[in-house]
């Protein structure tokens, strides 16, 4: 066809309109999210998004796998390497379908699986309202002790010994503080019960050195994602020590929640794990010391930060109670007006009924920390908050001051310095911006 289809052109120009918004206009504080390096990105779109690979490297059943073997093998190395772990595998498409393989194997229909309560941070994936429901696994929730924003240890000690799960989840998505691995892991072992840690928003603090490994605490195996404080393409992964647990698991993802594994992942991980086995650690704690500073920049500016007494947060994520401010859902979309994207969120006093308007507004700095943004800039954005959620500013008129701020943040961070048209003959894909 010599003219281009309207569908076409509005495909193409929706796609660079996103591309120029949120990467270069938007502080962008949603704390399931990151970018990658435009090395991971350039090998990400490649030709293995077009292929498949059913089943484990060199046992396939597709021919014509030779190079998706070795790079498949490379990476569960490299991430095993950073996370100080002998076994890794990245079949699950996502943090949720790594869950659902570890849940399927440790519990049958019926059985019984204690998880860190909603008011701690778990996911959905580890409810009976998500893939813990969908399997007919059964939910129970461990005590919560809200003084400590975190399962109450002595009261999960006593429920451990009474009920003897199958298994127990800690980790969490609004998730400040470590959860008790150490404290929890002998006791449910006594009772014969597995130690499920699933590391999806933390996985990078990890890697970085500035958060617990919960495998060296206890935990038995520990899922993730790879595309929130670790920088990657979005996928999942799996990780333990312990080579029986980790066969079930591995016969398990495949054939019964993944076929193909989308495997343009593989090489961007990849990627992903070498910057960060060099630049992980000052990534990990810029992280911290950004969301830190943000916290107590927040509190200076006339928000109520959630944990003043604790610290506020030991991870990458802020939490604000804005509700004398008119709720979550009107405070995240006076935030979007003015180019500034969070998410609104449950808090701990919350009831599930409160969903769709909750108390809170929940923000991560990783994304911004790659682009370069440290204490100074945290702060900056504080008042550029205020400013909208507080003074009552028109967000318009804040959204060009976010914009203005934001083009001095436009390139990523802790990666290496690479000639890409070296290696794609002076094709590099573009981002379309």
């Amino acid at each position: 066809m010599s003219q281009i289809p309207k569908e076409l052109e509005k495909v193409i120009e929706l796609t660079r309109e996103q591309n120029r918004w949120r990467r270069t206009e938007v502080i962008n504080l949603i704390a399931s999210e990151n970018v990658m390096s435009p090395l991971a990105e350039t090998v990400y779109m490649s030709d293995f998004m077009s292929r498949y690979a059913e089943g484990k490297p060199y046992k396939r059943y597709y021919q014509g796998t030779k190079y998706v073997d070795e790079v498949e093998i490379l990476a569960m190395q490299l991430m095993n390497e950073i996370t100080n772990t002998k076994f890794c595998d990245l079949r699950a498409t996502s943090g949720t379908i790594a869950n659902a393989a570890v849940f399927r194997v440790l519990a049958n229909p019926g059985e019984k699986a204690l998880i860190a309560p909603v008011q701690a941070g778990a996911h959905v994936s580890h409810t009976k309202f998500g893939t813990l429901g969908a399997l007919g696994i059964e939910h129970i929730e461990l005590p919560y002790d809200a003084d400590k924003m975190n399962v109450d240890v002595d009261k999960a000690i006593k429920m451990i010994d009474q009920i003897k799960p199958k298994f127990i989840v800690m980790g969490g998505s609004l998730y400040l503080f470590p959860h008790p691995v150490k404290e929890l892991a002998p006791h449910a072992h006594a009772v014969g019960a597995k130690v499920v840690y699933d590391a999806a928003h933390v996985y990078g603090l990890i890697t970085g050195k500035v958060w617990h490994n919960p495998l060296e605490e206890g935990a038995d195996i520990m899922t993730s994602s790879t595309h929130k404080t670790f920088p990657g393409p979005q996928g999942g992964a799996i990780f333990s020590n312990e080579e029986e647990i980790f066969k079930k698991v591995a016969d398990t993802i495949f054939p019964w929640f993944v076929s193909n594994h989308h495997l343009h992942r593989l090489p961007a991980t990849a990627v992903t794990a070498i910057e960060m086995k060099y630049f992980g650690e000052d990534y990990a704690k810029q992280i911290t010391k950004n969301a830190k500073a943000f916290a107590e920049a927040l509190a200076a500016e006339g928000f109520k930060v959630i944990g003043e007494h604790l610290g506020y947060t030991k991870s990458h994520q802020v939490v604000l109670d804005v509700r004398n401010l008119g709720g979550g859902a009107k405070i995240a979309k006076l935030f979007e007006d003015a180019n500034i994207i969070t998410n609104k969120n449950l808090l701990p006093y919350d009831p599930p009924s409160a969903v769709k308007d909750p108390s809170g507004i929940r923000l991560g700095v990783q994304e911004m920390t790659r682009f370069g943004m440290k204490e100074e800039e945290m702060r900056e954005i504080a008042k550029l908050m205020r400013e909208v959620a507080i003074d009552g500013k028109d967000p318009n008129e804040v959204k060009k001051k976010v914009t203005a701020f934001r083009k001095n943040y436009l390139e990523v961070k802790y990666t290496f310095n690479v000639d890409l048209s070296k290696y794609s003959n002076g094709k590099v894909l573009p981002l379309l911006i």
